[in-house]
């Protein structure tokens, strides 16, 4: 098989690696070249040029919402009242301050921002969208549907 090469093409051990450290980012490097049939060495330097080409970005812990009291998950569509860079730009940096604030996704659709918002209760949920979400720049008006289950919620 041939090498990954330097641009970032990714073979079936790099895909290997990468779907294991996603289900468990603390696995040892020797747990994980077992995992993928590789010797550890081989499975280290791979595991570096994935991280130094950006295919991983970090590692962190899960940490469990229910335990933490933040089981309230709202969405959010947010529509602007300026779409041009300059707002968005200034949306963009504002929305990242917002710590209850998961995510945030530009849409191409009736709304222009959808963000998913986790809070502890539906009051905290208003106040985080009366006074942090309402005034982003140039938020003309939103909309919010809350979820009653979560049924699949992981990322990649």
């Amino acid at each position: 098989m041939a090498k990954p090469s330097e641009s970032g093409d990714l073979d079936h051990f790099d895909m290997k690696i990468l779907e294991a450290l996603s289900e468990d980012g603390r696995m040892s490097v020797l747990q994980l070249s077992k995992h993928v049939g590789l010797s550890k060495t081989p499975c280290q330097t791979r595991l570096k040029r994935l991280v130094d080409e950006g295919f991983i970005l970090g590692f962190r812990a899960a940490l469990n919402p229910a335990k933490l009291g933040l089981e309230h998950i709202a969405f959010t569509e947010v529509k602007l009242s300026d779409t041009r860079e300059k707002a968005l730009e200034d949306f963009n940096a504002a929305v990242r301050k917002i710590k209850e604030v998961e995510e945030c996704h530009m849409i191409a659709g009736a709304f222009d921002y959808l963000l998913k918002v986790r809070t502890t209760d539906i009051r905290k949920y208003r106040l985080v969208l009366g006074e942090k979400i309402s005034s982003l720049p140039s938020v003309a008006n939103t909309s919010t549907f809350v979820v009653m289950q979560s049924v699949k919620d992981v990322g990649i």
